[in-house]
C-alpha cells in the first residue's frame, strides 16, 4: 500500500485542482463576457503562480512541506489547477541560482517549442 500512497496523493490533489480550475474559469468568464483576451486562463495561471510561491516560501521558511504534502499540494492540486505554476517556480529557482541565461532559454524554448509543437499537432490532424 505504501507504494500507492504517492499516487493517491497526486490523484486526490489533481482531482481537486482540476475542479477548482473548472469552477474558477467559469466564474471569471461570467465576469468578463465578451472579452477576446484569454482572461480565464490568465487568472488561473497567475493564481497558480502565487499559490506555488506561497507554498515554496512557507516550505523553505518553516520546513513543513513533507514529501507527501508536496505531492498532494504542488504536484497534485496545483498540477491539476495549472502546470504554469511549476514552470514559474522552476524559472524562479534558476534565476535565484544565478542561472539567468538558462532561465531565459527555458522561458523562450518552452513557449516557442510548445507553440511549434501545438501547431505541428494541429497541422497533422487536419
Amino acid at each position: 500500500m505504501n507504494a500507492l500512497l504517492p499516487i493517491l496523493y497526486v490523484a486526490l490533489g489533481g482531482a481537486v485542482g482540476s475542479v477548482a480550475r473548472f469552477k474558477l474559469s467559469g466564474l471569471v468568464l461570467r465576469q468578463f463576457i465578451g472579452w477576446t483576451f484569454p482572461i480565464s486562463t490568465f487568472v488561473i495561471n497567475i493564481v497558480g503562480c502565487f499559490a506555488i510561491g506561497v507554498l515554496a516560501g512557507l516550505g523553505e521558511k518553516h520546513e513543513w512541506l513533507s514529501t507527501d504534502l508536496r505531492l498532494l499540494l504542488i504536484t497534485g492540486l496545483l498540477g491539476g489547477f495549472t502546470t504554469f505554476s511549476a514552470f514559474g517556480l522552476e524559472t524562479f529557482v534558476l534565476l535565484r541560482q544565478g542561472a539567468v541565461t538558462m532561465a531565459f532559454l527555458y522561458i523562450l524554448s518552452s513557449v516557442m517549442v510548445g507553440l511549434l509543437l501545438l501547431m505541428g499537432g494541429f497541422w497533422l490532424t487536419r
